[in-house]
C-alpha cells in the first residue's frame, strides 16, 4: 500500500469527538424514551389496571355506562356478559365494553338553591 492509500483510511483528526457525540445521542434518546414512558405509557397502564379491578368488583345495582353510550343498572352478572336494565329495556353487554361504573343506585343530583 502506498502512503496516500493509508491516509485515506486513517481516522480523521477529531475521531475521539465522534465517540462523545454518539454517547451524547444515546443519552438523549434514553431520556426521551424515559419521558415518554413516565408521561404517557405508565399512566395509561395504571388506568387500565384500575379499570379492570373495578370491572371485577361489579355487582348488582351498580349504574354503568357502555362504550355505545347506554346507561343502565346491572341486574345480572355472568362471566363475561352482564345484563343491564335501561329504562324498560334489558340488554346483555360484554363486560369489557363497560367504560364507566357508578357504584350503588343512581345518585341524585344535589338540589340547587
Amino acid at each position: 500500500m502506498t502512503l496516500a492509500t493509508l491516509l485515506l483510511f486513517a481516522p480523521p483528526p477529531g475521531a475521539q469527538g465522534d465517540n462523545r457525540m454518539i454517547i451524547s445521542f444515546m443519552v438523549q434518546m434514553a431520556l426521551i424514551f424515559a419521558i415518554i414512558y413516565f408521561m404517557m405509557i405508565r399512566p395509561r397502564m395504571q388506568q387500565e389496571k384500575k379499570h379492570k379491578e373495578r370491572l371485577g368488583q361489579l355487582k348488582k345495582g351498580d349504574e354503568i355506562v357502555t362504550a355505545g353510550g347506554v346507561i343502565g343498572e346491572v341486574i345480572h352478572l355472568k362471566d363475561d356478559r352482564i345484563t343491564i336494565k335501561s329504562g324498560e329495556t334489558r340488554l346483555v353487554v360484554q363486560r369489557d365494553r363497560i367504560t364507566d361504573i357508578k357504584s350503588g343506585t343512581p345518585s341524585e343530583s344535589p338540589a340547587t338553591s
